[in-house]
């Protein structure tokens, strides 16, 4: 199975969230973990407004 760029950030920032609990993170691996995150939302944003940009409203009169 081939993994998505989204599923390895996800993946990603899922490995620094473990460890950041078990034992901490280092400055450089918090700034990876806060531009992966960034990324993330980045691209849910995207997705949604892309979705809702897409929706259309019928009412009654428009159905005839």
């Amino acid at each position: 199975m081939i993994e998505s760029e989204h599923d390895i950030t996800v993946k990603r920032i899922n490995e620094l969230a473990r460890k950041a609990k078990a034992e901490g993170l280092t400055e450089e691996e918090m700034d990876e973990r806060n531009a992966l995150r960034k990324k993330y939302i980045d691209s849910f944003k995207s997705s949604l407004r892309s979705q809702l940009d897409n929706i259309k409203f019928v009412d009654e009169d428009e159905k005839k």
